[in-house]
């Protein structure tokens, strides 16, 4: 194996932490436009490498001082963009022939996702924390514009016209307590810079993670979580909790044809990340992230049957028209080739002629899948000793401990154990109450856990998660490798601060904070003060229960607000009214003063 490290990005590794437990972890993963050449993003490794497939060899490192989060090759072949997560971050493009760089830009707050022109001079880049999405001008060396979009846009697709960007926001925005939420598809006119229309995903739709489109262009495809949040969560049988989906949307009408589901009826197949169309659209690829399979889908049989729906007939028991397709575990039979895979964690898929590469993050190697024949895997570097923490996170994502497979501790914390931004009805306080899902960071320093302190620690939450939310029984090595990958867990800054710093608005609003008694609850470092307090929020079933005062480290991208979900915003939240409320604050302070708390509290 040959390897030649590249000096033109870094002078040392800083933002990465490389020792003797360095784990690659591939993610993000694209071919050359001869199919001779893979590009992989190894995220944890703070490398892009380039393989030949030939005889399946790293050829060339591309060494980084931050977390790569997405990569793309031009259309022309001759440049590799690649994308550096953090929260001041960059953005690389590189000469594919001289493997150095040609330019690189000042990123927003954890670019991702980049996505070429047709041409090849203009890139288009997610930008997860600001909400938005740039557009870089690489001759030009300069940023041209910024987008703004919904919450967390994690994957983009471009139509082969370079008309149409289509934009995967990660997360639904708004509040949890109403009869519908569930994450958009933004989409972009290249042209006019701007959105143009939001595409609403199903109720439950959350965790988007991948999105494509078809060679022709008419199709884009959405890889999602669709969460039956509305249920108790009594059994996960048949879907009762979560299913993984693929939404179909017509590229040029801008809407929804339908969505489907990659479960089975007794197996489910969790944590759907990324999706590719083979070069000849007969193909459709699935990499299931949580039980480490991918799903080779006939694409012509799948727009066949929902031809035949939207004619009006009938195609199985379950489906008569297009709208029974999201509740039909059964549409995929006959049309697709499940396929377990050698490695755990596939994420990104790349497709070059009738073979699919998987990037298997977990075990630092890449699956490669026959769309006819059996599939292998080889490693990107050597083995290396699993720390209790890395197998904490690889238990995390992992839906083979659950019971029929249907999901795993990061569906309903995904983006590092932090929120899926719906309300779940749980068990462990009674049933026909939900909560609003928690962020895991610091669980373990901010006791007792859960809304209402159900749990003594966050020891016993995980423990109590395994068996009450995965009906599952697990070792004990098992949940304390758990309890060690959440401990592991450090903060995000804030997309609020002006370069590491508060800004004047939020240090204005830090006094605010003071004087106007938030920091009696919420008080630093961790911003609680451990107790619980019936604040007069709590209805129904749990009216007059304490709430367990939550830290607000990170609470920016922790939205909705209030055990019930129904504050959508921090705006929102401080504007409630109500005699016990603490949070009321709109009527107490001048606008000036409100708008600075806000800026102070989004910036924690």
């Amino acid at each position: 194996m040959k390897t030649v490290a590249a000096i033109l990005l870094i002078a040392a590794v800083v933002g990465c932490r490389k020792n003797a437990h360095t784990y690659l972890s591939p993610e993000s993963i694209v071919a050359s436009r001869d199919g001779r050449t893979l590009y992989v993003a190894e995220v944890t490794g703070c490398q892009v490498t380039e393989v030949a497939l030939t005889n399946q060899s790293v050829t060339y490192t591309w060494e980084l001082d931050k977390e790569p989060t997405g990569i793309a090759v031009s259309p022309a072949g001759d440049k590799l963009a690649i994308t550096l997560g953090a929260a001041d971050s960059e953005v690389h493009v590189i000469n594919l022939q001289t493997h150095r760089k040609i330019v690189h830009f000042r990123g927003r707050h954890t670019p991702i996702a980049p996505v070429f022109s047709p041409d090849g001079n203009l890139l288009y880049v997610c930008n997860q924390f600001n909400d938005d999405v740039t557009i870089f001008d690489i001759p030009g060396e300069k940023s041209l514009a910024e987008i703004p979009v919904v919450r967390e846009p994690v994957a983009a697709a471009l139509t082969p016209d370079g008309k149409t960007l289509f934009v995967a926001n990660q997360l639904p925005a708004g509040a949890a307590n109403g009869d519908y939420l569930g994450a958009v598809v933004s989409v972009i006119d290249t042209g006019a810079r701007k959105v143009t229309d939001t595409i609403k995903l199903p109720n439950g739709s959350t965790s988007l993670k991948g999105i494509c489109i078809s060679p022709d262009g008419r199709f884009a495809y959405v890889t999602h979580t669709l969460a039956r949040y509305q249920l108790p969560t009594t059994q996960l049988e048949r879907g009762w909790m979560n299913t993984s989906a693929v939404t179909v949307i017509d590229a040029a009408a801008k809407k929804i044809v339908t969505t489907f589901l990659v479960d089975e009826v007794d197996l489910g197949a969790a944590n759907p990340w990324g999706v590719a169309v083979t070069a000849d659209g007969k193909t459709l690829c699935v990499a299931h992230a949580g039980t480490h399979e991918l799903s080779v889908i006939d694409r012509v049989a799948l727009h066949a049957k929902l031809d035949k729906l939207a004619a009006g007939q009938r195609v199985n028991e379950v489906s008569a028209t297009l709208s029974d397709v999201p509740n039909d575990l059964s549409f995929l039979v006959g049309i697709r080739r499940r396929v377990k895979l050698p490695g755990n964690g596939p994420r990104g898929v790349a497709l070059v002629g009738d073979t699919a590469y998987a990037a298997e993050y977990f075990t630092d190697s890449l699956a490669v899948v026959p769309l006819t024949g059996q599939p292998t895997s080889f490693a990107l570097g050597p083995k290396v000793t699993l720390t209790p923490e890395r197998k904490g996170e690889m238990y995390f994502h992992d839906a083979s401990f659950c019971f029929q497979h249907w999901q795993s501790c990061a569906t309903c914390h995904p983006g590092n154990a932090r929120v899926d931004g719906l309300n779940w009805d749980l068990l462990n306080d009674g049933i026909g109450n939900p909560k609003n899902v928690r962020s895991m960071l610091l669980a373990h320093k901010t006791p007792p856990s859960m809304t209402f302190g159900v749990r003594e620690t966050a020891d016993e939450a995980v423990r109590a998660g395994f068996r009450h939310i995965q009906f599952a029984v697990v070792p004990e090595e098992t949940a304390a490798a758990v309890d060690a990958y959440l401990k592991s867990l450090t903060p995000v800054p804030s997309p609020a601060l002006d370069n590491g710093s508060l800004s004047d608005s939020a240090k204005r609003g830090k006094k605010v904070f003071q004087s106007a008694g938030c920091a009696d609850c919420h008080s630093a470092p961790l911003f609680t003060n451990l107790k619980s307090y019936d604040i007069g929020t709590a209805t129904g079933l749990d009216a007059g229960k304490p709430v367990d005062t939550p830290t607000l480290v990170e609470c920016w991208r922790t939205a909705p607000y209030l055990h019930d979900g129904s504050a959508a915003t921090l705006r929102d939240l401080f504007s409630r009214t109500g005699s016990k409320d603490p949070h009321s604050q709109k009527s107490e302070l001048s606008e000036q003063d409100f708008n600075d708390l806000i800026e102070y509290v989004r910036s924690l």
